[in-house]
């Protein structure tokens, strides 16, 4: 039985270079740390660190630093990785990084024994260190730390990307998104603001007296939304599950059972293509108001994208402008509220109810490859609704024009089998969109609660469509639960990626995701 830490240390590593036979055997830079690590151990340490206990941030740190250079400031004790290093004669400049900052340590072979100078001479680019030392400013009036203690905290096996390139490849990057956080400047920055958005999506809605729940993953139906889904098996109860494709019907249900604002952040998973705004696993929160309607669910959605952008500028009384690629988005409200009719005569030339011209309009688009030649053969068969023809049409002609923040409200009710119509007309469904840059970003209904007018929808749209192309599958439960009486009310989805997106000026969903679906190393990309 080993009797130290190091001793254990020493078996685990002697381990590892017994169980490393081709081709995962040890590089020359991974033997060279190894054999540093065991420099460690004959010193009489853990090359990987135990607690390090009453440490400050360096971003705490810093600013207790004494103006004048040369005067000893106080006793600290940081902790960080090992960023750069360079020498001196007899002094080594190390400089670290934690998750607040960095800071410039000195090593002077005056202030340190033979046993911490060994130490220090084990360290690589990329460990994790503890120090103990006094705050002072270097002659050329830079922070720094003069150490008097160093504590291995862990010996970073691998080589760090080269100093002063980086990683520049995308694909090791988001392969390996640890040395991304690590080594390129805002990634981890940006990537924890998501955290913030999200934080402030969930204070508007405790404000508004929004209760959040958890829903079901797997689902036995997959319904709520136009997708195809990830299909698995469970083994005991023998029976087909679905990863869910939207979170509203179990949120819906929650309504009818007497929770009456009602909300869900949580992961959606849709079977589909990856592209800059588009990832099969993604977040998305989806909100149920009890009493509303779909202008509740427009002021609503004002609320938390302004308080969240609000987040990201830092301040309540700045203008509610934030940099968007080579512009800038004004999200100050009220926002445009725009019918859909009428986008779609401005931007397609022509009335959505001319059937021949909006025909017409989809060959044209076709044309320029908007809309694609097997949707046309279709339509030309007459095997397409007139509204779906609309809706194709709006989405190549209109959308990329919506600069926003703007909602296009009003929709084709044919396309929105979840949606109360309109009272003074049904063929208007009570929903709106809310675009920005061309971009969608919440979607929204007055809900349906009828159940016999639901049921029936829900007949209509899957009668002749193939199973996967399915807007929304037959869930018997949910009809069940619609029978025993929901409220009349107002339904929110917002894609939390792209709002991240939005609000941190991100042109890809890559960049805000922690860790987006890649195809593995090596695998080749199946043929067309």
């Amino acid at each position: 039985m080993p009797h130290s830490q190091a001793e254990l240390a020493r078996e685990l590593l002697q381990h590892e270079h017994l169980s490393m036979s081709a081709p995962s055997k040890p590089d020359r830079f991974e033997t060279a740390r190894l054999q540093k690590a065991e420099a460690i151990i004959e010193l009489g340490h853990d090359p990987f660190g135990q607690r390090f206990d009453n440490h400050e941030s360096i971003a705490a740190v810093r600013p207790r630093c004494p103006e004048e250079s040369g005067t000893d400031g106080e006793q600290v004790r940081v902790a960080g990785r090992i960023m750069l290093r360079r020498k001196a004669g007899k002094l080594r400049f190390y400089d670290i990084a934690d998750a607040t900052g960095n800071i410039q340590l000195l090593f002077s072979r005056g202030d340190l024994d033979d046993a911490q100078w060994q130490l220090m001479s084990a360290l690589d680019l990329g460990d994790l260190i503890g120090i103990d030392g006094c705050l002072r400013r270097t002659e050329t009036g830079e922070i720094s730390i003069f150490v008097k203690q160093l504590t291995v905290l862990c010996k970073s096996l691998a080589q760090p990307p080269e100093k002063h390139h980086g990683v520049t490849d995308i694909e090791t990057l988001l392969r390996h998104r640890e040395l991304d956080l690590i080594y390129t400047e805002g990634v981890r920055d940006k990537l924890l603001l998501r955290s913030q958005i999200l934080d402030s999506v969930r204070q508007t809605l405790r404000d508004q007296k929004f209760v959040e729940v958890e829903t079901p993953v797997l689902h036995a139906v997959a319904g709520g939304a136009a997708a195809r889904p990830f299909t698995t098996h469970h083994n005991a109860l023998d029976i087909d599950l679905y990863l869910r494709i939207a979170l509203e019907l179990h949120l819906k249900r929650l309504m009818v059972g007497g929770i009456e604002r009602v909300y869900e952040i949580g992961r959606v998973f849709r079977n589909e293509g990856i592209d800059a705004t588009h990832n099969p696993e993604f977040t998305m929160i989806e909100i149920y108001q009890a009493y509303g309607n779909y202008e509740s669910m427009m002021d609503l959605t004002e609320a938390i994208v302004t308080n969240a952008a609000r987040r990201v500028l830092g301040s309540n009384d700045q203008p509610l402008v934030l940099p968007w690629k080579d512009t800038t988005i004004d999200f100050t409200p009220p926002w445009p509220r725009r019918k859909y009719a009428d986008l779609f005569e401005e931007h397609a030339g022509c009335s959505m109810t001319d059937s021949a011209a909006v025909q017409a309009k989809a060959r044209e688009e076709a044309q320029k490859g908007n809309i694609k030649q097997e949707f046309i053969a279709q339509m030309d068969a007459g095997h397409v609704h007139p509204d779906i023809v609309v809706s194709e049409v709006f989405e190549a002609c209109v959308e990329d024009a919506l600069q926003g923040p703007v909602f296009v409200i009003d929709y084709p009710a044919s396309i929105c089998p979840l949606t109360k119509r309109k009272q003074d007309d049904p063929n208007i469904a009570e929903r709106f969109e809310l675009f920005i840059d061309g971009m969608e970003l919440a979607n929204a209904y007055t809900e349906l609660n009828d159940p016999k007018l639901q049921e029936e929808l829900f007949r209509t749209q899957l009668a002749g469509q193939d199973e996967e192309d399915s807007m929304a599958k037959m869930d018997h439960d949910f009809i069940s639960a619609l029978k025993v009486g929901m409220p009349p009310a107002g339904g929110l989805g917002i894609g939390i990626d792209r709002l991240v997106m939005l609000l941190t000026n991100s042109q890809t969903i890559r960049d805000i995701i922690f860790f987006p679906l890649l195809r593995p190393e090596g695998q080749p990309k199946p043929a067309n």
